[in-house]
């Protein structure tokens, strides 16, 4: 028998360099439109909409310039008569016969979404974590249909029940707050974090924690001490999950809120240029718009990485 033994778990060679190929194939194409867009970012307004397409292009950050900053346009006779330019945002928005009139909304916008997504995302953890530990832990009457009618509230698509909580808020007073957003995001996230963490917490042996009280902690000291550290990585991509969807939520945020309480995706769309959409600097808003979910992915991703894993394999 000269044929080699190959094990059912190892993969072989072949196959490896198959996976491998397939899953740089999926990162390229995945990866086409964020370079685009951060490329269109970078592109003059011609550029952005030039026939076909520009590869190769002379950078300018005219799209961040009007991105930040409101423009007028003005006669030339005004824009000579100014002093000369300050800052190269100035001076490009003069070519185009503009002056700058102040700054633009964008900058509130995303400071609502940094507000509204992190804390919406605290929240649903939080309330997540200690309802899976209760689920966990405890003999709860009817378990089973409760987690059935938490996991049922993510099955229903937001329009359906837009209007009604629109109406709700009107009354309460919580339309365009970010209050309101926070716990309505937080109504929505806490199912994902309660059936996500559950399954984090049973893996953790009761052991632990009676070993834990036997030594005189109370039920709160053990979880605190024992149980918070080991869930570590599942609340780590719990979070993650949670923040991905408050982050990009599009369709609550536009009918909820328009002025004081808006967020950065149904703004992003409404920046108007000259003659049409200012495509550069809806790019710009695009990509400073990712750099936030996406340090705090890379930050947790040894967590999310050991999170998705946990329990995979068992002795």
């Amino acid at each position: 028998m000269s044929a080699a033994a190959h094990s059912v778990v190892e993969p072989t060679p072949a196959s490896k360099r198959i996976a491998g190929a397939i899953i740089i194939l999926y990162a390229v194409v995945s990866m086409v439109p964020l370079f685009w867009i951060i490329a269109t970012s970078f592109k003059t307004p011609p550029d952005s909409i030039a026939y076909p397409p520009k590869l190769v292009f002379t950078p300018s950050i005219e799209g961040y310039c009007n991105l930040f900053t409101t423009r007028t346009r003005q006669t030339a006779e005004y824009i000579a008569s100014l002093p000369p330019p300050e800052n190269f945002c100035d001076e490009v928005t003069r070519k185009r016969n503009m002056v700058i009139a102040g700054p633009s909304n964008f900058l509130p916008r995303f400071v609502n979404s940094l507000i509204i997504a992190f804390g919406s995302t605290f929240c649903a953890v939080f309330l997540g974590t200690l309802a899976a530990y209760g689920f966990s832990r405890f003999k709860v009457p009817l378990a089973d249909d409760l987690l059935f009618f938490i996991l049922s509230t993510r099955m229903m698509p937001p329009i359906a029940v837009a209007i009604p909580i629109y109406l709700m808020y009107r009354e309460l007073g919580l339309s365009d707050t970010a209050l309101g957003m926070i716990l309505l995001y937080t109504a929505v996230n806490v199912s994902l974090a309660v059936w996500l963490l559950k399954g984090f917490i049973d893996e953790i042996p009761r052991e632990y924690e009676e070993a834990a009280m036997i030594d005189g902690y109370t039920r709160l000291q053990a979880f605190r001490k024992v149980v918070l550290p080991q869930a570590t990585t599942g609340i780590a991509a719990t979070a993650i999950f949670c923040l991905i969807f408050a982050w990009n939520e599009y369709a609550f945020a536009a009918l909820l809120t328009s002025g004081t309480a808006q967020t950065a995706p149904p703004f992003i769309p409404t920046i108007i240029g000259e003659g049409g959409q200012d495509w550069p600097a809806v790019a710009a808003g695009t990509t400073i718009f990712l750099v936030p979910i996406l340090v705090f992915t890379i930050l947790l991703r040894k967590q999310l990485l050991r999170g998705i894993t946990f329990g995979a394999v068992r002795k």
